[in-house]
């Protein structure tokens, strides 16, 4: 599946604002909305016309329709019924709800986030090499600590288009920064393998595989496993649990983030890249009551700006720019708090 073949949803609701809502989830999500129309306006035609590969219906005001019982009849795709009235976008239930749709929607016709893995062909053919940022003399003057466990962590998070944005951000990053990171992709699993390459090939950052029993280092990205929770014993080394992610993203952000500031508290951050979905809306607020910071790249900048929109429209994002934007606003953050910590 790519991301012109994504599948091709069909909705059926009778208010305009579920209909709303709906849209914005489903495209949001990397589908293809073919049809989205309240079943009193629609005859048999119309529905025999549409080609679909699911049915989503969602009735709010009326049980009966006789138009959903022909759909049940003689529909060839599945029919959904959807997860009932949709929370306000920027409620607190709003992810929950968003959960458990589209946990079934990919379990009955896909997960656009498929598209991610073949996309790492082009950045492997990509021969260039940007203009890396330089280091701050406040920074250059410190004594390395490449390969030194972090004492800061910030994970990157990202979706569709952020394999793209992260080895921009990487590039432009000058190396010897007193900060590790976590890399969490959502990617099809047998592409897992080659984001090290794909986004670290031209950075002065070593981009590795998980390494359990070891901590997260400065100079280091970690890619976040996708068949296996990441989390850390209590002296801040890596540990991989005896479980999946929680449905219906692996890795999953939210988790990442709720795991990542539990240990780290106010010496970590989160970057939300480009991607789909709101993934990481739910563990915000929990990550800033910790002390934690969140940029979200810009949404002009995205190839799918949903999940990093999140995160703005929730007022959790405190900086937005674009990758090259977010690596400067990262190495000015470390540099002031070298200042911080100088006696």
């Amino acid at each position: 599946m790519t991301e012109k073949t994504s599948a091709r949803i069909a909705v059926l609701a009778d208010t305009s604002l579920q209909r709303h809502v709906l849209q914005q989830a489903l495209t949001g999500n990397g589908y293809q909305v073919v049809l989205n129309s309240d079943p009193a306006r629609l005859d048999e035609a119309a529905l025999g016309a549409c080609e679909a590969d699911l049915w989503l219906v969602d009735l709010a005001l009326s049980e009966d329709s006789p138009l959903v019982d022909n759909l049940l009849e003689h529909a060839s795709a599945p029919v959904l019924f959807g997860e009932g009235h949709a929370p306000e976008r920027h409620s607190e239930h709003y992810p929950r709800w968003e959960r458990r749709l589209f946990g079934k929607l990919k379990k009955l016709v896909g997960d656009p986030a498929v598209a991610v893995g073949p996309s790492l062909q082009t950045l492997l053919a990509d021969a260039q090499r940007p203009a890396r940022l330089e280091l701050p003399r406040a920074l250059a003057n410190t004594p390395l600590v490449s390969g030194e466990p972090a004492r800061q962590v910030w994970l990157l998070a990202a979706s569709l288009g952020g394999p793209a944005a992260v080895k921009d951000f990487l590039d432009a990053l000058p190396g010897g920064l007193p900060v590790g990171f976590l890399y969490a992709q959502h990617i099809d699993a047998t592409f897992e393998s080659a984001l090290p390459q794909a986004v670290g090939r031209h950075s002065q950052w070593h981009v590795n595989l998980v390494r359990p029993g070891e901590p997260v280092r400065c100079g280091e990205v970690v890619v976040v496993p996708i068949a296996q929770e990441l989390a850390f014993d209590e002296d801040g080394r890596v540990q991989l649990a005896d479980r999946p992610w929680p449905e219906p993203y692996s890795p999953s952000i939210d988790q990442a983030m709720l795991n990542l500031g539990q240990q780290f508290g106010a010496d970590c951050g989160v970057i939300a890249f480009s991607g789909m979905g709101s993934d990481g809306s739910a563990a915000a607020a929990y990550l800033k009551r910790q002390g934690g910071l969140i940029w979200t790249q810009s949404a002009d900048s995205c190839a799918c700006s949903s999940m990093p929109d999140s995160l703005r429209e929730g007022g959790y994002s405190s900086f937005s720019g674009n990758p090259r934007e977010l690596a400067a606003k990262l190495v000015e953050h470390l540099a002031a708090s070298l200042n911080q910590d100088s006696p």
